[in-house]
Parts: structure tokens; sequence; C-alpha cells
């Protein structure tokens, strides 16, 4: 499968996952609960290793799409229980590690064992992804960059801080404030408007597609 042959990122619960090739990596999407909710299954080509973006539920459903290659890690973007409903049978078929930022891991019903801060690398097998700490949709939110250079435009896993047409929601207007104020730092001035958007929730995006939206964004207040 080429890059983006097949791959449109629109996925429902009970259909299919879909798939696509970066250099480096493949990614697996799928629906999930009820919720709705997007897991991603990024498998090194090479070592066949896995990371689990989310084990947001239905975790027959997620070993079903791992199949037999070996889960390395589950990554959780934050603490709220629709993105780690399916974690303890998930970590209980594989021995998976578990991942969060320190700031939310409280929330997860098992032990991190790896804190997530901001700038920190995570691996699976060959591929390399950076954590960008988002704050404001919870203090410990967080992304997934995977950049592997070349002509190939970066690709971001955001959980519920950015997706098509917006932030995630805020409780607070300083919650909100915060949360522009990463995204536009650390995500839109910091990245290409080639940016694919991988959201906990929906339909992908990019950072071209959502970047004339930011100052309707903060001025929205939510």
């Amino acid at each position: 499968m080429s890059e983006m042959t097949g791959y449109t990122g629109d996925v429902r619960v009970g259909g299919p996952a879909q798939s696509r090739d970066l250099p480096g990596l493949r990614v697996t999407k799928v629906a999930v609960g009820p919720m709705d909710n997007n897991a991603y299954l990024l498998r090194c080509p090479e070592t066949g290793g896995v990371l689990l973006v989310d084990a947001a539920a239905e975790p027959a459903t997620l070993l079903r799409e791992l199949g037999e290659d070996p889960l390395v890690r589950v990554v959780t973007t934050h603490g709220h229980r629709d993105h780690w409903s399916g974690l303890v049978e998930v970590v209980r078929v594989t021995g998976a590690r578990v991942a969060a930022h320190s700031l939310d891991a409280p929330a997860l019903p098992l032990p991190v064992e790896e804190t997530l801060e901001d700038g920190a690398r995570v691996a699976v097998g060959n591929a390399t992804l950076r954590v960008i700490h988002l704050r404001g949709h919870t203090p410990g939110s967080l992304a997934l960059l995977y950049d592997a250079g070349g002509a190939a435009p970066p690709h971001l896993f955001t959980g519920d801080s950015l997706f098509p047409g917006g932030h995630g929601r805020t409780t607070t207007l300083d919650d909100h404030r915060q949360l522009m104020d990463d995204l536009e730092s650390k995500v839109f001035a910091a990245l290409p408007d080639g940016t694919w958007v991988y959201p906990g929730h929906g339909r992908d995006t990019t950072l071209g597609a959502e970047r004339p939206a930011l100052p309707e964004w903060r001025a929205r207040g939510w």
C-alpha cells in the first residue's frame, strides 16, 4: 500500500480499520466504543513492534488489529475514561508498558511505568515520536509527533487537544487560553501546513486546513 492509497481517515465503530504506510511507520486507525473514539496502532515495518495510542475501548477489537505483533507500549493521550477504558485488558493480554504524562497518570486504572514530559522521545521499533504537552483539555494532555524528515510531512496524534474545527472541551476561560497558547506556539508555529492530524474522535485534518480559523477559535472562548 502506498502512503495514501485507500486511506481517508473516515472510520466508524463496528466498521473496518484503515491503514496507511508512512516512511518507517505504518498507521492503523480504528474507531471503538460508545464515544466513537479513535485508537491508533503505530507499527514499525522493520521490527514489527507496535505502539498503541489510546486503548480507548473494545479491547477485543484492538487486539484483533494488533494480531501477532508485539505491543511494546500503550500511550494514553489524557486521563479521560473514554481514552483508557480498554487499557486493563489490553495490558493483561500483551504485557505492554503503560505511558502517559505525569499530570494525568493518577487518573489511569493501572500504574504508569513511563511518564512522558514535553519533548520526550518515544520509540516504536526503529521509529521515534516526540511528545508535545498541550495543557488545557486536561493538565496532562499530550500529542505525539512523527516526523520522518525528507519530503514527507509530519504526522501528529492529538488526542482531544485538536480536531477539525477547534480544540477539545475546556472548562474555564483560562484553560481555553492555555490550550490556544500551546497549540499556537508548539504546533501551528512549529509545524508546516502539510502536517497530518489524527484526533481522538472523528475525521483527520491538516494544520493548513485549520490554521485560518485560529483567531476565531481564540475569540470564541471555548
